[in-house]
């Protein structure tokens, strides 16, 4: 698979691609988070998000899009972000990612190819492999990086998941309306 250089314009095949996607699929540490695991003094496990990858995951689902969680690790703090952020499916525990991705294929009915995931580790290969379109964030790891058909500029935690939301929605010719939408919101 070639890399598509965050620095480069879409080729016409990965507009292509990125214009059936309806799904996206994310990992969280890593890519909705900075990768950092923190736990205060009583051992409570505390993550950062960040707040425009948060709205971007609600624009996309306010244009009739979906989205997953497939994480290895297992936290109270993924549920309530995933619900707040209005997140259908979330698969944590996964220490097999593939076995979660064919469930979220069989409980969402949707085809990989309909699906985008964002990754950062070796872990999220197979995922990556078997979607339409696969996304490595800017940090993360040369094999994830080499596998994936874009890799962004904004690394994991700090606006990755945003950056892709963007360029799914370029791509399908409906970013412009969003940003025109709030532009002229009225007070």
């Amino acid at each position: 698979m070639t890399t598509l250089s965050q620095n480069m314009a879409p080729s016409p095949a990965l507009i292509d691609r990125l214009r059936a996607i309806d799904y996206l699929v994310l990992d969280v540490d890593g890519v909705l988070t900075d990768g950092a695991i923190i736990y205060d003094n009583n051992g409570v496990e505390q993550k950062w998000f960040h707040v425009r990858d948060g709205s971007g995951l609600k624009i996309w689902h306010q244009v009739g899009k979906k989205s997953a969680i497939i994480t290895g690790r297992t936290s109270r703090v993924v549920e309530i972000r995933a619900a707040e952020l209005g997140i259908g499916l979330v698969y944590q525990g996964a220490s097999a990612k593939m076995a979660a991705f064919h469930r979220l294929q069989i409980e969402s009915g949707s085809r990989a190819q309909q699906m985008c995931a964002v990754g950062d580790d070796v872990p999220d290969l197979g995922v990556l492999a078997s979607v339409g379109v696969a996304i490595a964030v800017a940090d993360a790891c040369p094999e994830v990086r080499m596998g994936a058909h874009y890799v962004t500029a904004a690394p994991g935690g700090r606006g990755a998941v945003r950056e892709v939301i963007e360029l799914i929605l370029s791509a399908q010719g409906r970013w412009q309306s969003v940003v025109d939408a709030f532009r002229h919101e009225s007070i």
